[in-house]
């Protein structure tokens, strides 16, 4: 979250701590950056920072930072529309449906982690006839049900991301070790 100051200088930007810090950028408000913030020099005591790309803390200290999400306007588009010149290498299905959770990942480079709508992946293949199967489970290396006894009918799908990536991580994390 930023705030414009000063025309052409810098801007105020909201990093968690007790007060906005300035960057060396001039920025649109509301605008979401990662910012690296540099340590107080000498005997100032004001905190600043550089708006850098969101890349740079996995890229300079390995540091998890998050992930990306990409919306597809069919299931078959999930894998066709792939950013990577690669493909992915690993993929993830999510459903009330699916297995437990495993104690271990093969390493990738790679991964995608699939949720359907309110209906689920079921629906999303149903809907989709560029696919030839049957059964969701069949596109993905794993099937996974992320919320075993959800107690619910649905899970909302920004629900179901934050308690995925939650249990996925530490099995992600050691996966590429």
């Amino acid at each position: 979250m930023t705030e414009k100051v000063k025309k052409g200088t810098f801007s105020m930007v909201d990093v968690g701590l007790l007060r906005p810090i300035p960057v060396d950028s001039l920025l649109q408000a509301g605008l979401r950056v990662t910012v690296e913030v540099i340590d107080p020099v000498g005997d100032s005591k004001k905190v600043r920072g550089n708006v850098v790309s969101p890349t740079t803390p996995v890229q300079t200290k390995g540091t998890y930072w998050g992930y990306t999400v990409r919306c597809a306007e069919s299931l078959g588009a999930v894998f066709t529309q792939c950013p990577y010149k690669e493909g992915y290498d690993l993929l993830i299905g999510t459903s009330e449906r699916g297995d437990q959770i495993p104690n271990s990942l093969p390493s990738f480079k790679h991964v995608l982690v699939t949720f359907g709508g309110l209906r689920g992946l079921e629906m999303a293949l149903e809907s989709d006839d560029s696919l030839k199967v049957d059964d969701p489970a069949l596109l993905f290396d794993f099937y996974l049900n992320t919320c075993p006894g959800q107690g619910s009918r649905t899970i909302r799908t920004e629900e179901a991301i934050l308690v995925t990536m939650s249990a996925l991580s530490p099995i992600i994390q050691n996966a590429n070790c």
